[in-house]
């Protein structure tokens, strides 16, 4: 009867993977952590791992948005057509 009763019970629901915005806070809290240098060498490790995943998860955050943004490019026949949108070069960087 106890496997009947694991089998009926329902399946907690999985709480929401962590945005974009929690993410990067998540990852500035830890460099500002780091960057005191005060801490033992086990966390630090912890922290660094912890770290990198925010920052894939930023980063893939990113990339998927970049996928969906499309702008409308109007043809010389006066028609709009839609195309994959490529960020301009930032100039300031490029000095």
């Amino acid at each position: 009867m106890a496997a009947r009763q694991k089998k009926d019970e329902a399946v907690p629901p999985q709480p929401p993977q962590p945005g974009f915005e929690d993410n990067l806070k998540k990852l500035e809290s830890i460099v500002t952590e780091l960057e005191q240098g005060n801490i033992p060498l086990d966390k630090a490790m912890t922290l660094y791992q912890e770290g990198i995943a925010a920052y894939r998860a930023c980063s893939d955050a990113l990339k998927n948005a970049e996928a969906r943004v499309a702008k409308l490019v109007e043809t010389l026949e006066g028609e709009l057509k839609e195309e994959p949108f490529e960020p301009e070069p930032d100039v300031d960087k490029q000095q």
